[in-house]
């Protein structure tokens, strides 16, 4: 699918922009930007799609997406939360808002490889990262030099981290080739809100307003993945987030989640996660 073109907005005395986001979802379509974004989850949680990745996000994350890469987060449950102060902390940046020649010299070296990297996505806790959540504070609370001066500190911070997990695959690139946004939209919100009960092929396919074949091709062209695998992928998704939150067995996590069958929840939830329902829940328990 076609990600849409954000503008960020600067103000006039500013060369990157840092803000607090009051809403969720102000930014729930697939879209992509010039810039790289820094941003620190603050409340919520929900669903993320970053490149090719799908995976839960919860309070707490931080992630660093690269320049023009595809992306976008589905809060879940926003109508019963209790209004938090912001969802979360946003900072855009262009690789070289310190000028054409500074991932050149050799001090940067370190920072031109983490740029490089977030071009398929870094993810980081705030708790087993707790200086850079700091430090992204710090950038928002200075002003003029030295916010620069905290943005290169809590960038040069993240170099450090060895914590860090790739979200989307080495392999990922993105042809930004016409599409039709509202079509692949509709099929997402779809499945997102119906992942947890059987999904006819029929029944996905009439909300693309195509045939169950030319679904399966325009799906698999748009995504580079089959509608079956992408609906595992959120349903292992959201198995994850239920066995963290350790409130019901692993049984009814299978068929929560949407799988009418263990064996087969079993064996996808630990080609994706490389760990089994169980192993899973220990180590998060």
């Amino acid at each position: 699918m076609k990600p849409h073109l954000l503008k960020v907005p600067y103000g006039p005395a500013n060369s990157f922009s840092v803000r607090k986001e009051q809403e969720p979802n102000v930014n729930n379509r697939w879209h992509y930007h010039s810039e790289v974004e820094l941003i620190f989850i603050h409340s919520g949680h929900g669903t993320q799609f970053i490149g090719d990745n799908i995976s839960k996000f919860s309070a707490g994350d931080i992630l660093l997406i690269g320049s023009n890469l595809p992306h976008y987060w589905v809060y879940e449950d926003v109508e019963t939360d209790t209004r938090p102060d912001s969802y979360a902390t946003v900072i855009h940046f262009f690789e070289n808002f310190m000028g054409e020649r500074f991932l050149c010299l050799p001090e940067s070296r370190a920072l031109k490889n983490l740029l490089e990297r977030a071009r398929q996505g870094l993810l980081l806790k705030a708790s087993k990262s707790p200086e850079v959540a700091r430090l992204i504070e710090n950038i928002h609370a200075t002003e003029g030099l030295n916010r620069i001066i905290a943005l290169l500190e809590c960038l040069h911070a993240i170099t450090k981290e060895e914590q860090v997990v790739q979200l989307s695959s080495v392999g990922f690139k993105y042809d930004f080739i016409d599409a039709d946004d509202s079509r692949i939209n509709a099929v997402y919100n779809f499945s997102l809100t119906n992942f947890g009960k059987k999904i006819k092929l029929q029944e996905v396919a009439s909300i693309a307003g195509l045939t169950e074949s030319s679904f399966c091709r325009y799906f698999k062209q748009q995504i580079g993945k089959t509608y079956s695998q992408f609906l595992i992928e959120i349903r292992v998704g959201y198995a994850c987030k239920l066995l963290i939150d350790n409130k019901v067995n692993i049984k009814q996590v299978c068929y929560e989640s949407g799988f009418n069958n263990f064996s087969c929840f079993h064996r996808c939830f630990k080609e994706l996660t490389g760990k089994t329902p169980q192993l899973y829940k220990q180590i998060y328990s």
